[in-house]
């Protein structure tokens, strides 16, 4: 099996050993996106609709470096710091994902990177 690595410059850089996506298989694997800008590095924690839509700009942007979109996605994994925070976050999600409706778990996490509000993983399938 064939394996790529993607990176873009258009999304944050990894903050650890391990890749933006890999794809693989037929599919691009996404690791999780936080809020944070890829031109200042600075983390989105205004609330989490800003975050929200900044980790989902982030995941496009490594989709995007692949030849891929946000109707690829073929499954998300939300993390929430806070899951009274759900109805916001889906809000948000809806808009960016429209009638492209993909699987999707959303868990709260007692902790994210950097104190993020938000981290957002996906798996979409290669076109």
């Amino acid at each position: 099996m064939t394996i790529r690595i993607i990176s873009t410059d258009e999304a944050p850089a990894a903050i650890g050993p391990y890749s933006q996506a890999v794809e693989a298989g037929g599919f691009l694997f996404c690791s999780g996106q936080i809020p944070v800008s890829p031109e200042t590095g600075e983390l989105v924690i205004a609330n989490v609709a800003s975050a929200t839509d900044q980790a989902i700009r982030n995941l496009a942007a490594v989709l995007e470096a692949a030849g891929l979109g946000l109707e690829d996605v073929v499954k998300t994994t939300v993390f929430l710091a806070d899951m009274n925070e759900f109805p916001t976050m889906n809000a948000v999600y809806a808009s960016h994902f429209g009638d492209a409706r993909p699987a999707r778990a959303c868990v709260q996490a007692a902790r994210l990177p950097k104190g993020a509000l938000v981290e957002i993983e996906a798996i979409a399938k290669i076109r």
